[in-house]
């Protein structure tokens, strides 16, 4: 698997010798998902923040009447974690699981102290990672609070114009909020607000 991507997405924020993306690279653990293979189980502890090369991830809970409520997509170039389970190593009480054949890059706690400890930018990196997850989960619960259902499919779509092509209406559906059906009548409602 290549580090290529990976590689690229740390140099976005904090500069590397060539020694130091060895060593790191060195630590970082492959590992591919199936279509519809589990990353994390409820219940089970987040043991690794796992970089996606290639494929996608969905993150969310199932209620008691056994509803999925999405919390996040992960494609490329992004992170897929529950970042609470893995700070505190206690049980997680969401799913990640693969919606399209996936590789992602994983890093355990105990390689990320190291790292801390042997190059010390990458706590900038992390930090600048874990609060960037922080605002968009605020974000996400300001626009579940405050906007409309119509307002956040619009900003759901700008923000992932890929989203339709890659994630199953059902999927957008748990994420928004909303069912599928209503998610079908408010799209058919915007197709005629664009058409007149």
């Amino acid at each position: 698997m290549s580090f290529d991507l990976f590689i690229s997405s740390i140099s976005k924020h904090i500069s590397l010798t060539v020694e130091e993306k060895e060593f790191f690279t060195s630590l970082l653990k492959p590992k591919s998902l199936r279509n519809g293979e589990f990353l994390l189980r409820e219940g089970d502890i987040c043991k690794y923040e796992s970089f996606v090369v290639r494929g996608c991830l969905k993150t969310y809970y199932q209620d008691e009447n056994g509803f999925e409520h999405i919390i996040d997509f992960s494609i490329e170039d992004w992170w897929a974690d529950d970042l609470y389970s893995f700070l505190t190593q206690t049980p997680s009480r969401s799913n990640i699981k693969a919606i399209e054949d996936t590789d992602i890059l994983q890093i355990g706690k105990t390689d990320l102290a190291l790292i801390y400890q042997t190059i010390p930018k990458f706590e900038r990196f992390f930090r600048i990672l874990f609060q960037n997850a922080f605002i968009t989960q605020r974000e996400q619960i300001n626009l579940a609070l405050s906007a409309s259902a119509e307002e956040r499919y619009l900003l759901f779509i700008k923000k992932k114009p890929y989203a339709e092509k890659r994630f199953s209406q059902k999927d957008i559906a748990s994420y928004l909020g909303v069912t599928p059906q209503f998610l079908s009548t408010l799209k058919k409602k915007l197709g005629r607000v664009n058409v007149d």
